[in-house]
């Protein structure tokens, strides 16, 4: 079942979070038990020829691959689709000539200015039929503009408005600094989670995917009960963090002194 389809259904799904570029640590993450994994170009150290490759190992295990763009960079959205990823998360969407550039980016005419060109996506999909493609593709490849500016909660309803924007995702650390006019950086700010929450609201209403990045996973059922479904969780270094010291712990209780 596409990613696509799961959200559709209201399935929550986990996303790991990729910043080394590397094949074969991609492939390793993608092996946890997460549902989808992200490749961050933004702030993360993946670029075109990381991103060809982690797919790769990513599809491997038979999880989502979605890619973060860099600022503006939506004709990297065209090619991360190219190169078999799910969804496109386009970092820092403030308005909605932002939006309507991100959402041609990512779909096939009539709805955007897609090129044809998936000669790599298509084997990767284990698909071979160009017509059925073509007929599906728009379908099935999300379009996540990023929230996380006072512009872009502004501007939320004519974004969620735009053909071929599939969905949000909430950025909590950069809409804390938004949010507390640049004095803290608090991905768990009180103060901001009703704004978060009408988001989230907006985004369901509209008929489109609500998705947030979580620092802390001990939130992730406080937005789930805000509609959000679409969980990004950690990333390698969190990971190791996370399991080495339980490892560690584990054989040093296992000495008997």
């Amino acid at each position: 079942m596409s990613l696509a389809a799961l959200l559709e259904a209201g399935e929550s799904v986990f996303s790991a979070w990729s910043s080394i570029p590397d094949s074969q640590t991609v492939e390793l993450v993608a092996g946890l038990d997460f549902g989808a994994v992200t490749l961050d170009m933004q702030h993360g150290g993946h670029h075109e020829d990381s991103v060809l490759r982690g797919i790769g190992g990513i599809r491997l295990n038979r999880k989502h691959p979605m890619v973060r763009i860099p600022v503006g960079r939506f004709d990297m959205a065209s090619r991360a689709l190219d190169m078999g990823a799910e969804a496109v998360i386009a970092p820092m969407v403030n308005s909605v000539q932002d939006a309507r550039a991100f959402a041609a980016a990512m779909k096939y005419p009539p709805t955007g200015l897609r090129s044809w060109g998936p000669s790599f996506a298509m084997p990767r999909s284990g698909k071979s039929d160009g017509q059925a493609w073509l007929e599906t593709a728009n379908a099935e490849t999300i379009a996540f503009a990023m929230i996380e500016t006072r512009q872009a909660l502004s501007a939320l309803d004519d974004v969620l408005a735009v053909d071929g924007i599939d969905g949000v995702l909430v950025g909590p650390s950069d809409f804390s600094i938004a949010w507390s006019n640049g004095r803290t950086v608090d991905p768990a700010l009180e103060d901001m989670m009703p704004a978060i929450e009408t988001i989230a609201q907006k985004t369901r209403a509209a008929g489109k995917h609500a998705a947030i990045y979580v620092v802390d996973p001990g939130l992730v059922g406080r937005f789930h009960e805000m509609g959000f479904r679409l969980f990004a969780l950690g990333a390698e270094a969190a990971y190791m963090q996370e399991g080495a010291p339980a490892m560690l712990k584990a054989a040093r209780d296992s000495i008997k002194f």
